[in-house]
């Protein structure tokens, strides 16, 4: 008896559907081009020349992922924004140390390709780029079946920038002193959400009910907890170009007082006031309906500040004045201190 003639679509891979997930992408990729791409989708491998401007560049990369953040977005139904998400993880973590991005790479896994749902979050990890003005110029979509349930999906990135050698910022100059200032974030970003999660399932709010208001528009407790990773690539870069910025902290899972220590030396320590700056109201209503004590909060969420900036105090006016002109509020949050021996690196009060 002759067995059936088995294809790649009978074992569950569509090529067809993949070929017009490429399609579909090229055009958000052609819109984050920038100087130095060479050759981008649809090669091998993607080519990009380093700006000739650098005079001893030096790589800088970073990855990530979204993490449970995703579980929200397939109950949801919300897959327009975890591509900023996406990218805003990898490009915040290299501006930190001073790199601008220059390049991203994605990777989609699934179980079964929805186009429909693979374009919608790359068309977020498309406006990411364009936002942190870096090209998206590669990825790898892997259509995997048996390896996720239908309508489900997996994230990751990878950001590329370069820096000066002489002006990679590390931290190593922050003095007691100095000032640490708060850029505010944009929600919970993409970190705690498996205790987000938890909160939700315990409490089962309404997500669809108006929850807060920002810039005028009124929100749901599902916007406010779906709200993209706020990126902050070209106010960075404005404040880093007009004047010396002595160590930023990305603040992500571990919060504030597990990543400002990140950036300082050994002999000092940040004491932020956690009164200087406006709690979204995503925190309170966290914390209030998890019962989540203060010390848990500021080591699990960014509690309304993404980004943290340190620098020389006569530098302080002249930085708020740079992220001002940028669109990017910042606030005096702390100070750094000499830190005796057996003290916390950050605190919180």
């Amino acid at each position: 008896m002759t067995q059936e003639s088995l294809s790649y679509r009978d074992a569950g891979v569509d090529i067809d559907a993949g070929d017009e997930l490429v399609e579909r992408i090229k055009p958000l990729a052609k819109k984050t081009l920038r100087d130095g791409v060479l050759a981008g989708i649809g090669g091998f491998g993607a080519l990009f020349e380093v700006p000739k401007r650098y005079r001893e560049p030096v790589l800088v990369s970073g990855t990530d992922g979204v993490g449970t953040k995703l579980r929200l977005a397939f109950e949801l139904n919300r897959h327009d924004t975890v591509g900023i998400d996406l990218v805003a993880m990898s490009v915040n973590d290299i501006l930190v140390q001073g790199a601008e991005p220059l390049f991203f790479l994605d990777y989609f896994a699934c179980g079964k390709l929805d186009v429909a749902t693979a374009a919608s979050v790359v068309g977020g990890i498309a406006r990411g780029c364009e936002d942190a003005g870096c090209a998206l110029i590669g990825g790898e979509t892997a259509e995997m079946p048996g390896m996720y349930p239908e309508g489900e999906y997996d994230l990751a990135g990878f950001a590329v920038g370069v820096v000066e050698k002489s002006a990679i910022i590390g931290g190593r100059d922050i003095a007691p002193g100095d000032v640490v200032l708060g850029l505010p974030s944009s929600g919970a970003h993409s970190n705690g959400y498996s205790l987000v999660r938890k909160i939700i399932a315990r409490t089962k709010p309404d997500l669809d009910a108006p929850f807060d208001i920002v810039d005028g528009r009124t929100r749901s407790l599902a916007d406010a907890v779906m709200a993209p990773t706020r990126i902050y690539v070209k106010p960075l870069l404005a404040l880093m170009a007009a004047l010396p910025v002595k160590g930023m902290a990305h603040i992500t899972g571990g919060g504030l007082t597990e990543n400002v220590p990140r950036v300082l030396p050994a002999a000092v320590k940040a004491v932020i006031d956690a009164s200087s700056w406006q709690r979204p109201a995503l925190f309170d209503w966290l914390q209030r309906e998890g019962n989540v004590a203060d010390a848990e909060m500021h080591r699990v969420f960014n509690c309304g500040i993404g980004m943290v900036v340190v620098l020389a105090p006569s530098e302080v006016a002249r930085a708020q004045e740079v992220l001002a002109a940028a669109g990017q509020p910042s606030f005096v949050i702390g100070r750094i201190e000499a830190r005796a021996e057996g003290e916390a690196a950050t605190i919180v009060r």
